[in-house]
């Protein structure tokens, strides 16, 4: 039922035996086959990295300017977040996962089981240009998705206001989101790849990769290195764009590139407030 059972003892074939992630895939197959084989790891995969890329950021947040390295970069430094801020984003995702995504992998599990893992690796190109592929696929469905929701009242009541219980995004606030919410982004982030027909070690590889640019949309600082800035031309939103939309939520839906808000109109720059705001963060 689990996908637990031993995996066959076949090493690849020749054709394969040029493959630069073969001997990855060899290792984790023959030594973790029971954990990555479970239809549980996609979820301790995506919020472990969840987790551990918004862990530095809480950090330096509680430090303020204590950490002048990072805190120099922080956009909005008139606000910051608190720890019971903190605690609540966190405590939302983890009851989101318990209540919600659990029994929803249980119940797909005994529905439609997994195949077994191939013993074959992809190439370098299959790996990056499925990824990619998925990646554009679902930045396309949530910004049509993010749009409608903020046109439409009942929509953005019901569903995505509460991820905008706060005006400056901190690193947990990622995933402080309803139920529909997470479900949606969890099915396309699950069925994309498999349209695709991407191998599961491309599948894990682009949600550590998603969920990394994701909580870099929701840092709230500005950071020279982050791959919004490694990017050329601007593809890519970042933290910048992101914070931008918490300030002018009719603007910057999409939440990795940038072309089809530029397509839309409705991207938007980041311009330095002239005023000092006073007040604390906005909570819910």
């Amino acid at each position: 039922m689990w996908n637990s059972s031993e995996v066959p003892l076949q090493l690849p074939g020749s054709r394969s035996s040029d493959r630069l992630l073969q001997p990855l895939w060899n290792y984790l197959i023959f030594h973790h086959y029971s954990l990555v084989s479970s239809p549980f790891f996609p979820v301790l995969l995506a919020f472990s990295s969840y987790f551990i890329f918004s862990l530095p950021f809480a950090i330096v947040d509680l430090l303020g300017e204590r950490a002048s390295v990072f805190y120099r970069y922080k956009i909005q430094k008139e606000r910051r977040p608190t720890l019971r801020m903190m605690a609540k984003s966190l405590g939302m995702a983890v009851y989101n996962h318990l209540v919600f995504v659990v029994p929803a992998v249980v119940i797909n599990n005994v529905v439609m089981p997994a195949p077994p893992l191939p013993t074959v690796a992809p190439t370098l190109w299959e790996l990056v240009s499925g990824g990619l592929g998925a990646l554009l696929i679902f930045d396309t469905q949530y910004f049509l998705w993010h749009m409608v929701h903020h046109k439409n009242p009942h929509l953005y009541k019901w569903v995505h206001a509460i991820h905008h219980d706060y005006i400056s995004p901190f690193s947990w606030s990622t995933q402080h989101l309803s139920a529909v919410e997470l479900m949606t982004v969890g099915f396309w982030s699950n069925l994309d790849p498999i349209l695709l027909q991407c191998h599961p070690l491309t599948t894990w590889t682009l949600t550590v990769f998603s969920i990394w640019l994701s909580v870099e949309d929701h840092i709230g600082y500005d950071l020279p290195w982050t791959p919004s800035h490694l990017v050329p031309f601007g593809l890519l939103g970042g933290a910048m764009a992101h914070d931008m939309h918490h300030q002018k939520p009719s603007s910057n839906f999409a939440p990795f590139f940038s072309h089809w808000d530029k397509l839309f109109g409705t991207a938007s720059t980041y311009v330095k407030p002239t005023e000092t705001v006073s007040s604390s963060l906005k909570e819910a």
